[in-house]
């Protein structure tokens, strides 16, 4: 982890991506401001496990930041990713009353993010109702995220799962290409690799992909698609 000198760019972007930045006094500007840090991760860095401490509310600034819960034996299961302008509240939620969630956060890629220190977020959240009323919405759209990633997988079939999964990032890459290892794929679909791993090679003989070494080109969207259904 670094630490990285501020700048009039960064808190610009903070005003941009905080919805209750216009509805605080002067006074809780500049206790936010004041409180506001930006760090930078590299790529599979923790910034929290299920056993430490609140770390704090995290806004990304570049990169892309990975919530997942782990079990006792290793196996994960990504909740939810955060990109560029998305706000981390669940990092925090030892200051929302009646939210104790056990999430771990790590760096899904290189990644700087702002961060506010739990003091003056916990002060804004107990005197200012619009702090208050954003981190309660985010929190409760981050759940919507969480029971969806539980309802996979306790009630989807896994090839649906996996097919949804390469729809999506191959819709969210440039060149459609998928750029990731059997375990990181895992890890995102709450399976073992090994399972991983038969089931891109049954896709591959399918026609629907080409897999090769860190990354899978999707051939067939439509053939992908059918399987969703």
């Amino acid at each position: 982890m670094n630490c990285i000198t501020l700048d009039s760019g960064d808190l610009d972007f903070a005003r941009e991506c905080f919805g209750f930045y216009d509805k605080l006094s002067q006074s809780e500007i500049s206790t936010l401001e004041r409180a506001i840090t930006r760090l930078r991760f590299p790529k599979g860095a923790t910034l929290r496990s299920r056993d430490a401490d609140c770390l704090g509310v995290l806004l990304v600034r570049e990169g892309v930041l990975r919530a997942y819960i782990a079990s006792d034996d290793g196996r994960e299961v990504t909740l939810y990713r955060l990109g560029a302008g998305e706000v981390c509240i669940l990092s925090a939620s030892c200051v929302l009353n009646n939210i104790n969630f056990d999430v771990s956060i790590e760096a899904d890629s290189d990644v700087d993010v702002l961060k506010i220190g739990l003091g003056a977020f916990d002060s804004l959240v107990k005197n200012n109702v619009w702090v208050e009323n954003f981190s309660y919405k985010n929190a409760i759209e981050r759940f919507g995220d969480v029971m969806w990633a539980v309802e996979q997988v306790m009630f989807m079939r896994f090839d649906k799962r996996l097919a949804i999964f390469l729809l999506d990032e191959s819709g969210r890459s440039i060149d459609g290409e998928i750029r990731a290892t059997h375990e990181q794929i895992a890890k995102y679909v709450g399976s073992a690799r090994e399972v991983v791993s038969r089931m891109l090679k049954s896709f591959e003989s399918q026609g629907l992909l080409e897999v090769a070494r860190g990354s899978i080109k999707v051939r067939d969207r439509d053939g992908l698609r059918k399987l969703t259904a």
